[in-house]
């Protein structure tokens, strides 16, 4: 049994922790003005997303050089567009006066904020998108956030007040492109088509992603969204329709928690804009921009950056979307803007 004393320095630490937390979010108000819907936002994924994890990794699957970043206010950062991504936007859209930074390159209080852990090339397996070379794959990821997590709670000097904390958060998972794109259909460095059919490597990667989310879950995670993979002819279909049912046994197994399917395809829409299908600037052979070498000027009617990401413009529309459905085919069982609203 735990002395007066113990107890005593617990109460202590836990009022600490909760004066910190006062004091971090009323500055983070007057710096920056009314507070963000969530206390934090925390985004997994591949280079749809990332925001500079691959920068000083010995790997083709970075862009750390112009024309990237063109249109972002400080150039480029190693983000997969001209300018700003989905998960840009969506902090945005939910509050926050900055971009979720990157894992590899911050730490100190900002970390408060969330972070961004996603890796170009990354996929649910961990050999996915390895011909191009090193990745953070989505295990590597939710162990890095696991060191986040132990440094919140050090942070606010009590563990249970971290988990607290981080039941509050925002958490984006929009990973499983490179399992087909950089993994699947590479004959040349990978079997996996030769093991499975379509059918059942939807069914080997949903049943590994979801004890990746339950160790997200264990970390502390109740209001996450999950992101579909984008349409490749119909080879993915499995897994989106695997992935939304994933979705409704979490809701029912987990009650203090809230999982939403985001559809990639839905809120997703090149055939808005006036150049669907052509890339903005020139590619090579890995369909990456060309160091600086000129870009299209009007880039706004252009869905593709280059031959696999999005421009800024397509980002805004698709986090729209995804943030506030227009269509019921956008969000299941609820849009992002509703998530984030929920007490749980």
């Amino acid at each position: 049994m735990a002395t007066n004393y113990e107890m005593g320095v617990r109460w202590f630490k836990m009022i600490l922790g909760v004066l910190v937390v006062s004091i971090l979010l009323s500055q983070y108000s007057c710096v920056y003005g009314e507070a963000p819907q969530v206390p934090c936002f925390f985004i997994f994924g591949d280079s749809l997303v990332d925001s500079g994890n691959n920068n000083y990794l010995p790997t083709l699957a970075k862009v750390n050089y112009l024309p990237y970043g063109v249109d972002f206010p400080i150039g480029a950062t190693g983000r997969f567009c001209n300018g700003r991504t989905s998960v840009d936007i969506l902090a945005e859209l939910l509050g926050f006066k900055k971009p979720i930074p990157p894992f590899a390159t911050t730490w100190g209080l900002v970390i408060l904020r969330g972070l961004n852990y996603a890796s170009g090339a990354a996929g649910i397996r961990a050999e996915s998108g390895t011909e191009m070379g090193v990745n953070v794959n989505l295990d590597q990821q939710l162990r890095n956030h696991h060191v986040t997590v132990l440094r919140i709670a050090s942070i606010l000097r009590h563990k249970a007040l971290a988990l607290k904390y981080l039941n509050k958060c925002f958490y984006f998972m929009g990973i499983g492109n490179n399992d087909y794109i950089n993994n699947y259909f590479q004959t040349q460095y990978f079997n996996t088509s030769r093991i499975y059919t379509l059918e059942q490597y939807a069914s080997v990667l949903i049943e590994q992603y979801s004890q990746q989310i339950m160790t997200l879950y264990r970390y502390g995670a109740r209001k996450v969204a999950l992101v579909g993979v984008a349409p490749i002819g119909n080879a993915t279909e499995p897994f989106n329709e695997k992935l939304r049912a994933l979705v409704d046994k979490l809701n029912a197994d987990l009650q203090d928690a809230q999982f939403i399917y985001v559809n990639a395809s839905s809120v997703s829409r090149p055939a808005d804009f006036k150049v669907p299908n052509i890339s903005c600037c020139a590619v090579n052979e890995l369909g990456l921009c060309n160091p600086f070498q000129p870009v299209c000027q009007n880039r706004s009617d252009y869905a593709l950056w280059d031959s696999f990401h999005p421009t800024e413009a397509a980002n805004i529309a698709s986090a729209g979307r995804a943030y506030r459905s227009q269509d019921p085919s956008d969000t299941y069982p609820m849009d992002i803007s509703h998530l984030v609203q929920l007490s749980l």
